[in-house]
């Protein structure tokens, strides 16, 4: 949600608390990177690894990708997110994945050619590898030598005032990095508030690693 969040809001009282982790817009986590500092020895990250401190909620998203699993993710003005996996997606609901991304590039191609050369038949998003300017990633999701279907799903948004649905299309690749994973997540954001044309859209490119739940602290 490239820029979406930020700006005056006029002072409110907090809105309920949000997603497994149990909270609201406008409250705090502090998460701890000392385990993927450590764990990230001796690779060259894509961009620098993000500081251990406080990241404050600005907005919230939600998206019940089948029976048994809810994708929440919780945004702060930076449009850093923090996603979590669990079964529910209701506060205090147990957390089977967590991981960080933050916005690492983006994109708007111009036109339908520029288009397909992303998402087509034989677009980039969904090829067994991704280079990034010299940078390979291996695909994460499907197997086989062939491009993989992207993923697709619509996530709601909320900052406190308004929501919005985003559709998303998405592939997620990784690299060894020291003894951990750096994940990039290729995803394709459309606005359906501005309706159904690729006016709004754009590709976004998201840099993420996988985080211990004791990592992340309400505060």
């Amino acid at each position: 949600m490239i820029g979406w969040f930020g700006g005056n809001k006029d002072e409110k009282p907090l809105p309920k608390e949000l997603g497994p982790l149990s909270v609201a817009i406008g409250g705090a986590f502090e998460i701890d990177f000392l385990s993927l500092e450590a764990d990230a020895l001796g690779g060259e990250p894509a961009m620098p690894l993000p500081r251990s401190g406080p990241f404050i909620i600005a907005g919230y998203g939600e998206v019940l990708l089948d029976a048994a699993t809810v994708l929440s993710r919780y945004y702060d003005e930076e449009s850093r997110m923090i996603q979590v996996m669990s079964a529910s997606g209701k506060p205090g609901d147990v957390i089977d994945d967590i991981s960080f991304y933050q916005p690492w590039d983006s994109v708007v191609p111009a036109g339908q050619s520029e288009w397909n050369r992303w998402t087509g038949p034989a677009g980039l998003i969904g090829q067994p590898s991704y280079d990034a300017d010299g940078i390979l990633y291996n695909r994460f999701w499907g197997d086989g030598p062939e491009r993989a279907q992207l993923v697709e799903f619509v996530e709601r948004v909320e900052d406190g005032e308004a929501q919005r649905a985003i559709h998303q299309t998405c592939m997620l690749y990784y690299r060894p990095l020291g003894s951990t994973r750096e994940m990039l997540l290729i995803n394709v954001e459309r606005d359906l508030d501005l309706g159904q044309s690729q006016a709004g859209s754009s590709v976004e490119f998201l840099i993420g690693y996988g985080l211990a739940p004791a990592d992340v602290r309400r505060v």
